[in-house]
């Protein structure tokens, strides 16, 4: 998206996607990107939480905070459609 977004109006598009299959792109330091696939398990408040399914391990909770997408530390992909959620 090309346009600027508060955070309010990217909680409510993320609560849009909830149960959605998306690639998760994190940055976690300033040379280390995660790259995984999960589901958006939940929209809260303050945080939105991804179930990540790794091999040969049990899944996992990932969260971040709405300001993660909108200082572009971490990047949604829909799995579905190749369409990116990217805010900011």
């Amino acid at each position: 998206m090309s346009k600027n977004m508060t955070i309010s109006e990217i909680k409510e598009g993320l609560s849009s996607y909830v149960g959605h299959r998306v690639m998760l792109k994190a940055s976690k330091s300033r040379k280390r990107v995660v790259i995984k696939e999960g589901i958006i398990e939940g929209a809260y408040p303050s945080i939105f939480v991804i179930e990540v399914e790794e091999e040969n391990k049990s899944p996992r909770k990932m969260s971040f905070c709405y300001s993660d997408l909108l200082t572009r530390n971490v990047e949604l992909t829909l799995c579905d459609s190749e369409q990116n959620i990217v805010y900011g």
